[in-house]
């Protein structure tokens, strides 16, 4: 019988299929029950969002240029940036969203103020968002689902009211029994009115008297970019860049991405490895959440830090690189299947050469016509000639000359037949001195 191909030398049928792009826009049901118009646009206007969001630009432009920044403030508003922002992205993102590790009591409140000081909802109404998010990535469900397009993951899902069924559940049982959680959601709008425009402004005024810029600029500008720079991971990091884990939905990996979010830009790995408390697995990527759990780690602020083992890694990234050469295989030319060619006695195949003229060799099994080659063989002429009708594999693979890989990829355009019990497959076998047909190979 014909000898089977090797998986490392066919196409998987699902390979063969058109791959579909995730970032190519998808239809997804209405977002409302009913046509939404000029007329009746506002009754699906989530009105405190739209205020909220809307006007705290407009005042940091007014602040921008009506207020002369001082030196202290400007440092001050970077570095309440980062606070604020790595409240959302080590806080309510990787610790409570994930549980990608544990934090202590001092940690964890030092993050809940923090993540409130960035002015996103409360960690339980982030969090369950989230959560619902990676459960239903890219589908109806998913509340920034990116097939929505770009400014709908970035900021207009917020901008609306949408049914509640609309938005895919997500399991928050951990958070509901969190004191933290549940303390800083009771107390939210007070913590976020001090920890999102008080505080900042106290400690400019206080420290150095400027207390209009603290409010312009530390409080309020400071908020705009934080809060563009984190919704920069449901937009930004589903658009662009690759995905070297998973292709099938839209989270990628980008550099440009993880320097917006503070390290949040490799979505795709996040994706495939939401526990994980890095986001950047390798020492070169920035990612300063992780360096911050890592150095909180080191002072017995954080514990358990959660880390898929790299073999898991790996195998994602092989799989990815293994589909992708794949799907260059299928656009060359390989030849006929072995498996799909007619099976000749090594008497037919003698046969052939002898009476009906064919310039047929033997290698390793498989027929190969040769007619059309003989004259360009590198080696000359006459060793074609010799070899027809002859089962050339030892001179082949070394008898005479060990031919390349080069040589092997040509004569798959030639394959005709294989000839049964006509010889071993030698390049496909795991070991080549071990026979792989018939009593031999059984007895070995």
């Amino acid at each position: 019988m014909a000898t089977p191909l090797p998986p490392s030398f066919t196409v998987p049928a699902s390979s063969t299929e058109t791959r579909r792009d995730p970032l190519l826009h998808q239809e997804l049901p209405p977002l409302f029950p009913e046509k939404v118009t000029v007329s009746n646009f506002h009754k699906f206007l989530d009105w405190k969002h739209v205020l909220g969001l809307g006007l705290t630009p407009m005042i940091a432009i007014y602040g921008l240029f009506t207020t002369e920044i001082q030196t202290k403030t400007l440092i001050w508003s970077i570095i309440y940036y980062f606070a604020t922002g790595l409240g959302i992205t080590a806080g309510y993102h990787r610790l409570w969203a994930h549980r990608a590790y544990t934090a202590g009591p001092a940690m964890s409140f030092a993050l809940a103020l923090l993540g409130a000081g960035a002015v996103e909802g409360s960690i339980k109404w982030w969090s369950r968002g989230h959560r619902a998010h990676h459960r239903w990535t890219d589908t109806e469900k998913d509340p920034y689902s990116a097939h929505r397009g770009l400014f709908f993951s970035h900021l207009g899902w917020m901008l609306v009211k949408r049914p509640g069924w609309k938005i895919g559940h997500a399991d928050v049982d951990d958070l509901n029994k969190s004191k933290m959680v549940q303390w800083q959601h009771k107390n939210y709008l007070a913590l976020v009115l001090f920890m999102g425009f008080i505080f900042p402004t106290l400690v400019a005024g206080l420290g150095w008297g400027d207390w209009r810029g603290g409010y312009f600029f530390a409080a309020v500008a400071r908020l705009v970019f934080v809060h563009h720079a984190t919704f920069c991971v449901n937009s930004l990091a589903h658009w662009l860049g690759e995905g070297p884990f998973d292709d099938r939905h839209t989270p990628r990996d980008h550099f440009f991405t993880a320097f917006m979010t503070l390290g949040e830009g490799y979505h795709n790995f996040h994706h495939q490895f939401p526990q994980d408390y890095r986001n950047a697995i390798r020492f070169y990527q920035y990612d300063p959440t992780k360096w911050l759990i890592a150095t909180c780690a080191f002072f017995g602020l954080a514990t358990h830090l959660k880390t898929f083992p790299e073999n898991e890694v790996r195998k994602g990234q092989l799989q990815m690189i293994e589909k992708k050469v794949m799907e260059k295989k299928t656009k060359l030319q390989w030849g006929t299947p072995i498996s799909d060619l007619p099976i000749l006695s090594f008497e037919d195949f003698e046969h052939a050469c002898k009476n009906d003229n064919k310039k047929w060799i033997l290698l390793e099994g498989v027929v190969y016509d040769v007619a059309d080659f003989m004259a360009e063989h590198p080696g000359g002429e006459k060793y074609i000639k010799m070899g027809v009708g002859k089962d050339m594999t030892s001179a082949f693979n070394g008898g005479m000359y060990d031919h390349s890989n080069a040589a092997r990829n040509l004569l798959s355009l030639m394959r005709v037949a294989v000839v049964e019990f006509g010889g071993e497959v030698e390049a496909q076998k795991k070991n080549p001195s071990v026979p792989v047909y018939g009593d031999h190979a059984k007895s070995e």
